[in-house]
């Protein structure tokens, strides 16, 4: 992309300036932020009072959390009239069953629809769908 930096391999992740992320709306963006930093095992890279950021300890990868007055979650499967899901994240698992026990304990839900077997549709706390998924399968 034009205007993005290119580093040498090597480069300390903290001297780079090409980070990339997706940011996620939410009503409690802090308390998201710490959902999905436990859930991944990744730190709270930011915070402030309009939201929070988590990073994996390497890579310039992160996910974004902003305050969203009068968010509406999204719904899945898709219900004519009721707000859309955009987007959602998949996450790659060596154990599914640990994994959904694992977000189910941090205060994610299943979906009531589960197209897959390798595949579980999981919503975060703000409704957001997540997938986890074993053997290659995706969301």
């Amino acid at each position: 992309m034009r205007g993005r930096p290119v580093h040498e391999p090597g480069t300390p992740r903290t001297a780079r300036h090409d980070w990339w992320g997706v940011v996620l709306e939410a009503p409690d963006p802090h308390a998201l932020a710490r959902f999905y930093a436990e859930l991944l095992g990744w730190e709270i890279a930011k915070e402030d009072a309009e939201g929070a950021a988590i990073a994996a300890a390497d890579g310039v990868a992160y996910l974004g959390f902003q305050f969203s007055d009068g968010y509406v979650p999204p719904v899945w499967p898709a219900e004519e009239g009721a707000q859309r899901m955009t987007m959602h994240l998949d996450f790659e698992v060596e154990d599914l069953p640990s994994a959904v026990g694992h977000a189910l304990e941090l205060g994610a839900r299943e979906a009531g629809r589960q197209p897959q077997d390798n595949v579980r549709v999981m919503l975060d706390p703000a409704g957001h769908p997540f997938c986890l998924y074993v053997d290659g399968g995706s969301g």
